[in-house]
């Protein structure tokens, strides 16, 4: 994979080079917040290592940039602190996953061969969707009903390529959290429910009804068709 590593501490930026390298990946890397969010937003990369603290801004707001830019980018934050506050923040932003820092080799290896694997075996779903009168091109990232073209992040393609493999059951919170974010099932957070919200103001006809997106009650959600 292209990877962007984006850290301010040189003896760790260097280590953090060196290690994916080691891997077979192609690497660059920067150390501010403006030189991460210009190399982010492009097309060069496949995956970015995000530190949250960075010279002129947040990590944070870096990711929320990139994401609003580069929907199917793969995001990694690194932490120094580990609180669940700052892991809903992240995940709020679009990251896909995260590592807290002091971290292993091993660890962060891990947490890359497990995001290739991912962007890997998204393109062994199926890419082009039609329900209710919506057609999904989830390799697109675009939802279209009538003449009206909406853009889907690369979070809510994921959402929608998992109900639709799973579309004889529902999903249950947990499982997007672990499978689409790649967080702990037992988040407290309600970033799953809202993300879902907002995909179905795109796709839904009426998304106070929604039939592509449905609530299972006491699950989680479900694909529309049975």
């Amino acid at each position: 994979m292209r990877i962007l590593v984006v850290e301010d501490e040189p003896a760790l930026r260097s280590a953090l080079e060196d290690l994916v390298r080691g891997e077979g990946h192609d690497v660059e890397s920067v150390a501010d917040a403006d030189s991460a969010t210009e190399a982010g937003c492009s097309d060069r990369f496949d995956l970015i290592l995000l530190d949250v603290m960075l010279p002129g801004g947040s990590g944070i707001d870096v990711c929320r940039s990139i994401r609003a830019a580069r929907p199917d980018l793969f995001i990694v934050m690194l932490t120094a602190r580990g609180s669940e506050d700052n892991k809903v923040k992240g995940l709020g932003a679009g990251a896909d996953d995260y590592v807290t820092k002091p971290f292993g080799a091993r660890e962060l290896l891990a947490r890359i061969a497990s995001a290739e694997r991912r962007l890997t075996s998204a393109a062994g779903d199926a890419e082009e969707l039609e329900i209710d009168g919506c057609r999904l091109d989830l390799g697109r990232c675009v939802a279209r009903r009538d003449d009206d073209e909406r853009p889907l992040t690369a979070r809510e393609a994921a959402i929608l390529r998992l109900l639709h493999r799973h579309r004889k059951r529902g999903v249950t919170r947990s499982e997007l959290l672990e499978q689409v974010w790649r967080a702990p099932g037992d988040l407290p957070t309600r970033t799953v429910d809202m993300t879902i919200a907002n995909l179905r103001s795109k796709i839904e006809q009426d998304p106070s009804s929604p039939r592509i997106v449905v609530t299972v009650k006491g699950i989680g959600y479900a694909w529309g068709e049975p």
